[in-house]
């Protein structure tokens, strides 16, 4: 095991002391462990916590008992427990589109041979669900499971384009508008020209925003209604990269109202009048 302490990966933009209530707050630090991504002890997690020692030892122990951290008493160290991976099976199977989803990402991935990714939205951010990899795969931040912005990223920018203003609004405050690279968005103006762009052309590009050499091209899935349930798209890191992903816009467009169609009868029904 790497004793090394890392910066824990909190693009998540939760922190415990901006949580709210008790009940968030103690989230936050199960958020916070899971960030290391390996075994942490309370030392490590205590200087980036933002908590008084006593407060955060007081949430860990709660969790411990919960089931949700698990402590290695021989190693003096947390880590997630294997209730969060109940509720995660549970979580997959009911608010993830990737069950719904797969059957056309296979079919996808074998047409165009490219990288694959399938998104929702989760407090702002972006949270990778599923993902199939290119015939030769590029190594890049995208992984299953993992959170990441929305202003600067394809399958991010697809599903705020078309959220209510009020929706918009809040997400936008989430927004860290770093600038990654050279290309990268990093004002709410010039976003929200870029999601009046995206609204016109039925598509969204990520043109290294993110990444460098990384491009793609993202549509939203979307109900009949409109409502956002997630964001599809294909990436490339070749040097006609964008000729080739302008070319499989049509193809992702129909493969992302068929994921869409799919879902009315699954997980998104609409409400009909006052429940």
């Amino acid at each position: 095991m790497n004793d090394a302490t890392p910066t824990p990966d909190r693009s998540d933009g939760r922190s415990p002391g901006k949580s709210d209530g008790t009940v968030g707050r103690t989230l936050a630090v199960l958020d916070l462990v899971a960030a290391f991504g390996r075994p942490v002890r309370f030392a490590e997690l205590l200087p980036v916590s933002g908590l008084p020692k006593a407060t955060l030892y007081r949430f860990v122990q709660t969790l411990t008992n919960q089931g949700m951290l698990a402590f290695d008493e021989e190693r003096q160290t947390y880590m997630p427990g294997l209730r969060l991976v109940r509720l995660a099976h549970g979580a997959w199977a009911q608010s993830s589109l990737a069950p719904i989803a797969a059957g056309f990402l296979d079919q996808l991935s074998q047409g165009t041979g490219q990288t694959l990714h399938l998104a929702q939205l989760d407090q702002g951010m972006v949270l990778y669900v599923d993902k199939r990899n290119a015939a030769r795969p590029v190594e890049m931040f995208s992984q299953s499971g993992k959170v990441g912005p929305a202003y600067c990223t394809g399958v991010g920018k697809a599903m705020l384009a078309h959220l209510s203003e009020k929706a918009l609004r809040d997400a936008l405050t989430r927004q860290s508008f770093h600038r990654f690279t050279d290309h990268t968005l990093t004002d709410e103006t010039s976003l929200r020209a870029e999601l009046a762009n995206i609204r016109a052309r039925g598509f969204a590009w990520d043109n290294e925003e993110h990444e460098p050499g990384i491009r793609c091209v993202a549509a939203p899935i979307l109900s009949a209604q409109g409502r956002v349930l997630g964001a599809l798209s294909i990436t490339s890191a070749q040097a006609d990269a964008h000729a080739r992903l302008e070319s499989y816009a049509p193809l992702i467009l129909e493969t992302a109202e068929k994921i869409a169609k799919a879902a009315i009868d699954w997980r998104f029904p609409e409400q009909k009048g006052p429940v």
